[in-house]
């Protein structure tokens, strides 16, 4: 497949449900259809350059990894495949095709469980500061990306716009009830640990990554997306050197490029040049191979 960018999708008779940093979500009544643009964000701003194909490569890993925990936990996917779509969209199969899933519609959790098994990112800052990741102590001594003893479950709010808050596993469970929020930690961890010993076997390393839950009656379900780029980090095994910054199949490597500019991590943000557009598609199509031993 060549290099080809969606930055959004218009299906005019039907109803838009939601308009994600990346996703277009439409109504179809009893269900929805989810379609994975090539839009990017980072640091909470949607940036004005697409990645090629970034829409086909996330719907796969989706694909895949629904597939893969179905065992642990049920998940929203009817088919990612547009010929069992509803007649209405058969029009539209050669933008959705590859990019777009039927799924069902769930009451959703207003809480993203984010898993961490390695010190990275915003988790480090917060440990250099108060050697706490989200308020959980850690072991003195630890050095940036280092693996954790453990996985630690660190909650947060997903905000409709800017930053997504942290919060402790004692505001969750205020909020959603204390069963509830034990069944979703159980479940986040099942799924993190299962996947990143297959991710490993495949030369990544999963260092951390966040799940979103519904329920649909009073079955709890994996919706949105799994264990993709963009909701995860993924590092290369073979060059894992803890001590600093790891190399990365994710979206971190275009915020490093961002950090190096005079940008204020506001909208509006500045376009990406072809060479980093080029590297990202790149990376999160070697990913896909690496871990489902499939191109597009």
């Amino acid at each position: 497949m060549g290099l080809q960018s969606l930055s959004s999708v218009k299906l005019k008779e039907l109803k838009l449900f939601k308009k994600g940093k990346v996703r277009d979500v439409y109504d179809l009544d009893d269900k929805l259809l989810v379609i994975a643009t090539d839009r990017i964000s980072c640091f909470d701003v949607i940036l004005p350059t697409c990645i090629p194909n970034k829409g086909h490569i996330l719907t796969q890993f989706s694909v895949f990894w629904f597939e893969f925990t179905k065992d642990i936990v049920l998940n929203h996917l009817i088919t990612p495949n547009v010929e069992d779509f509803p007649e209405e969209l058969r029009k539209y199969s050669d933008t959705l095709k590859g990019r777009s899933m039927l799924v069902k519609k769930a009451q959703v959790f207003p809480f993203e469980c984010v898993v961490r098994g390695y010190l990275s990112g915003s988790g480090w800052k917060e440990y250099v500061k108060n050697q706490t990741v989200c308020g959980i102590k850690l072991p003195k001594g630890l050095k940036e990306s280092d693996k954790l003893q453990e996985p630690i479950f660190t909650p947060a709010i997903k905000a409709e716009e800017g930053h997504d808050i942290n919060v402790s596993q004692e505001y969750m469970a205020k909020e959603i009830g204390s069963d509830v929020t034990e069944k979703l930690k159980e479940i986040s961890m099942a799924l993190y640990n299962k996947a990143t010993r297959f991710a490993e076997g495949c030369g990544i390393i999963i260092a951390d990554t966040k799940f979103e839950f519904g329920k649909i009656d009073d079955d709890i379900i994996l919706i949105d997306e799994a264990l993709t780029p963009d909701s995860s980090r993924f590092w290369p095994k073979d060059k894992y050197e803890p001590g600093k910054e790891q190399p990365s199949f994710d979206k971190q490597f275009v915020r490093d490029y961002l950090e190096t500019l005079d940008w204020d991590k506001t909208a509006p943000a500045p376009e990406l040049p072809k060479e980093i557009v080029n590297k990202t598609t790149e990376k999160y199509l070697q990913a896909l191979q690496m871990i489902t031993g499939r191109g597009l």
